[in-house]
């Protein structure tokens, strides 16, 4: 048994997609998911780590400030994931066209 692991305890790994899956082309689908719902609060299995400016991690501070003027109580992870779900889905609606697919070409 390796040390530090105690028997039982599920491995840190996570499964990820192959070269194929990540290496093929978009296919558009007839009727998008314009329906695409971000998790809530729930237990996540999965993690990534995101590197933020100092400048972009008060933007975010000050959009969680401003949902709870509305009286929407959040925190940064929820608006992160939130914010996933709809550039996904305009990506999926709009392809080439997308808000994310422009930005990210404007800095190409």
């Amino acid at each position: 048994m390796a040390s530090g692991r105690s028997r039982g305890s599920r491995s840190r790994r996570v499964s990820l997609p192959g070269v194929a899956e990540l290496l093929r082309p978009p296919v558009r689908s007839p009727a998008p998911d314009t329906e695409r719902q971000a998790s809530g609060r729930e237990s996540h299995p999965q993690k990534i780590t995101v590197y933020l400016s100092g400048p972009e991690l008060m933007e975010l501070e000050r959009a969680r400030l401003a949902l709870r003027g509305y009286g929407i109580s959040v925190d940064r992870g929820r608006i992160v994931r939130e914010a996933l779900a709809v550039l996904l889905a305009d990506l999926d609606a709009a392809g080439e066209d997308s808000v994310v697919a422009r930005r990210l070409q404007d800095e190409s």
